[in-house]
């Protein structure tokens, strides 16, 4: 990770363990749903040992030549409110970078019916050696007993190692989801996400069903439209798995 990242990192890990919510908090918190494709790293919230595996697949339908993005990906709380994960991306078959993920929660407020806090996340791609980072808030407000959203706002910083007369395409991230349960093993959403770059934007909107299969085990499916940067928009799915321990 570059020294501007690790310098991020750092700081948000010293911030969020000064601020760190009690025990206390944690109990009270409500509880939000992720969304399936802007991946958290565990909720807000989470209690210390929560261990989490899990694996997101992007299919483009009717765009020939664009790849199947998928990667699995492990999350682990290491206290309270605070978790970790290491995620490899890949295009078809081809690992094509390394990510970590740092994530705190700074507590609740509105009577306990939200929840904030933050997210930092570092990539390096396996072929530069570039790196790119993230930084993001977070917040989680339960509306009702079935109607909760989750809303993600932050900064992309891309080619922290970049040549001479190069210009960084910073970008503003916005994630909006909203979220209505059904039951306590069913949720369905719609997920909104947009990367707005100085060269380039895009998005992608993409309705989902959270199913839970077991205790332990979700899965997360939708289809929507995703506009990559630089090239048309086409309809695409999405499927994640995931294993609780």
């Amino acid at each position: 990770m570059s020294n501007p990242s690790r310098r991020a990192a750092l700081m948000l890990a010293a911030i969020s363990a000064f601020a760190a919510p009690a025990s206390a908090s944690m109990d009270s918190a409500p509880h939000i749903p992720e969304p399936m494709v802007f991946d958290m790293v565990r909720p807000l919230a989470a209690r210390r040992g929560e261990l989490e595996a899990n694996a997101l697949a992007l299919f483009p339908l009717s765009a020939p030549g664009e790849k199947i993005d998928w990667a699995p990906e492990i999350e682990y709380a290491f206290a309270d409110g605070h978790a970790a994960e290491l995620e490899l991306p890949f295009e078809n078959g081809r690992l094509t970078s390394g990510k970590i993920g740092l994530q705190g929660t700074f507590g609740t407020f509105a009577a306990d019916k939200a929840v904030h806090g933050w997210q930092f996340l570092g990539i390096v791609d396996r072929d530069t050696g570039r790196v790119e980072s993230s930084l993001l808030y977070i917040v989680g407000v339960r509306y009702s007993p079935r109607w909760t959203s989750l809303t993600m706002v932050g900064v992309n910083i891309p080619n922290e190692r970049h040549r001479a007369g190069e210009r960084r395409d910073n970008a503003l991230l916005v994630n909006h989801s909203v979220f209505r349960d059904f039951s306590p093993r069913t949720t369905a959403g719609i997920e909104f996400n947009v990367r707005a770059g100085r060269r380039d934007t895009s998005w992608l909107i993409i309705p989902q069903l959270h199913q839970r299969l077991a205790p332990d085990i979700m899965m997360q499916a939708g289809a929507g439209i995703q506009k990559p940067a630089n090239r048309r928009a086409h309809p695409n799915a999405a499927l994640r798995m995931i294993k609780e321990f």
